[in-house]
């Protein structure tokens, strides 16, 4: 149950940190979503628009669809085209560890905001992901206000706290990527030097 007249009580940082899952969601499954930010970011986060309900119903119907799929997390079996609930990850391994190294100071939206830029310039330097489709994450959480850098001369940090997250497999990464808008796969153990080239890309 979605109670859309709780959106009415928030200031609009967190309206927009908020979009942050609804445009992974975009990313991921339905990039219709990215379509209606370009036409209106203002329409986006408008709690009192139609547009903001349309927008909850379809980011809550993928994640419905993919947890009924796989309720018991059973699809991580380290295949890269089955995702099953892992797909909701996107983004999230390096905003979990921004919210780490952050010490949980920043919006939860605002670390996924990075952490969707992060993966898109890993996918990039990988060989995974067009310039294009990589340059649109810029684009789409650029229009919605979001961070898309972090400092710099934190890599350490960062990586530490990565090692640490649940999709990691030991001192192994796994990341969801893009291999186009809308196609999501994993990546298990991404070479450190793309992984350092990605953080510099981010960097500011």
């Amino acid at each position: 149950l979605c109670d859309l007249d709780t959106l009415l009580t928030l200031p609009r940082e967190d309206l927009i940190a908020g979009m942050a899952e609804v445009v992974k969601v975009g990313f991921t499954s339905d990039p219709s979503i990215l379509d209606d930010v370009r036409r209106g970011v203002d329409s986006c986060i408008d709690p009192r628009g139609d547009l903001i309900a349309d927008l909850v119903r379809r980011a809550v119907a993928v994640k419905a669809a993919v947890v009924s799929a796989d309720f018991r997390e059973e699809s991580a079996t380290g295949s890269s085209r089955v995702l099953g609930r892992e797909v909701l990850n996107y983004g999230h391994t390096f905003g979990h560890a921004v919210e780490r190294v952050e010490r949980y100071r920043w919006r939860h939206g605002a670390a996924v905001s990075v952490g969707l830029r992060y993966v898109a310039e890993l996918a990039r330097v990988g060989g995974r992901l067009s310039d294009a489709a990589a340059d649109e994450h810029l684009e789409i959480l650029t229009l919605l206000g979001l961070p898309t850098g972090y400092p710099a001369g934190r890599w350490a940090e960062l990586l530490e706290a990565m090692q640490v997250d649940k999709k990691a497999r030991g001192s192994l990464l796994r990341f969801v990527v893009l291999e186009g808008i809308g196609s999501p796969v994993t990546w298990e153990g991404p070479d450190s030097e793309l992984l350092v080239r990605a953080y510099e890309a981010i960097s500011c």
